[in-house]
């Protein structure tokens, strides 16, 4: 099996590590070539202007929804032109009261070429092939609702 690696480095910048008074802003490094600064979520005090953990989540779901979804198409000689979506990560509480991320909504839309046209049944259909068929999705196995845009 193939193994997948980020790097993530995190410095304090305050005298001490004090709760609710220090900054999680850290970088994420993937192939030592493209770098995240990444935080905590604003609802928790960290930053807008960087990306959090859930928001990563629901974008991993979304690129792999998407990429599955188009090499089935190829393979069916569909003409995808544009996909889009607007993932959504819904946090809440498990029967334990942990915060999890406890369903991510895909909101895909696709369009195709010119003149080709599928029904709204077929392309259910391969959504559903496509999360069936997703890593990230069987890894989390539950708590996913594709809402296809048409």
């Amino acid at each position: 099996m193939s193994e997948i690696s980020i790097n993530l480095s995190w410095r304090r910048n305050e005298s001490e590590l004090i709760p609710g008074k220090f900054s999680s802003e850290h970088d994420i490094s993937y192939n030592d070539h493209f770098k995240v600064k990444a935080d905590t979520a604003p609802d928790w005090g960290g930053s807008a202007e960087n990306t959090n953990p859930e928001q990563a989540l629901a974008a991993s779901l979304s690129s792999c929804h998407m990429m599955t979804f188009l090499a089935l198409a190829a393979k069916i000689k569909w003409p995808v032109s544009s996909y889009e979506d607007h993932a959504i990560a819904h946090l809440g509480k498990n029967s334990k009261l942990q915060m999890i991320v406890n369903q991510i909504d895909l909101n895909p839309k696709v369009s195709f070429d010119d003149g080709f046209d599928v029904s709204s049944e077929e392309l259910e259909k391969m959504h559903d092939r496509a999360h069936r068929y997703c890593f990230i999705a069987n890894t989390l196995d539950s708590g996913v609702v594709v809402n296809i845009n048409s």
